[in-house]
């Protein structure tokens, strides 16, 4: 793409972002947006169709960013303890996006949107590692999502009072004691083996 064009479309971004935190959504303007962004109307619509347009690529272009930094060996969240550290950085990064997203009113698109993703590795997880006869996988991963999106809302939506440390540990512990972690890891804590944790 086009440097030009590229920073064009960037300004759009930022600008409707930076409307995002101040304004609900509905009530954003094309115009706004282009007012914003130091650009013309005709400008923001040769990038996109409409603000609708314009939400949705900002939000696939984190989630895109997300699952890079997070899945390119070990997988997403919660397969494993460097997935989930990773996840929770990349979200200390762009802490101000997911803010926004998160907060804004009636902008429940955001988190469907990454519940979705995180359903689809779940289900994954769940099927490579072979869950417990007695666990409904359906129960399981919707008990999951829940739990996972409504942690990362409530660290995001409340300035990250944990560091991102704390937050994988408490994390990982938890999942450890229900026991879904990925046989990949070494030596899986259980307390039924008594094993010792270790983690790479």
């Amino acid at each position: 793409m086009d440097r030009r064009i590229q920073k064009s479309r960037q300004a759009i971004m930022d600008a409707f972002m930076k409307l995002m935190s101040e304004k609900d959504f509905e009530s954003i303007t094309i115009n706004q947006i282009a007012e914003e962004a130091n650009v013309n109307r005709g400008t923001v619509y040769l990038h996109f169709t409409d603000k609708y347009d314009l939400r949705d690529q900002c939000m696939e272009v984190q989630f895109n960013q997300l699952l890079r930094s997070c899945m390119p060996e070990e997988g997403m969240v919660f397969t494993s303890k460097t997935a989930l550290l990773r996840t929770f950085e990349h979200l200390e990064q762009h802490a101000s996006f997911y803010y926004v997203m998160l907060t804004s009113k009636g902008n429940t698109v955001f988190r469907d949107r990454m519940e979705t993703v995180i359903q689809q590795s779940l289900n994954d997880h769940l099927d490579s590692i072979g869950l417990d006869k007695e666990l409904n996988k359906d129960i399981t991963v919707q008990f999951l999502i829940s739990a996972g999106v409504g942690l990362l809302e409530w660290w995001i939506t409340r300035s990250m009072p944990f560091p991102v440390s704390v937050m994988v540990e408490q994390f990982w512990q938890l999942l450890e004691r229900l026991q879904l972690q990925s046989d990949e890891l070494p030596n899986r804590s259980k307390k039924n083996l008594g094993n010792k944790a270790h983690y790479t």
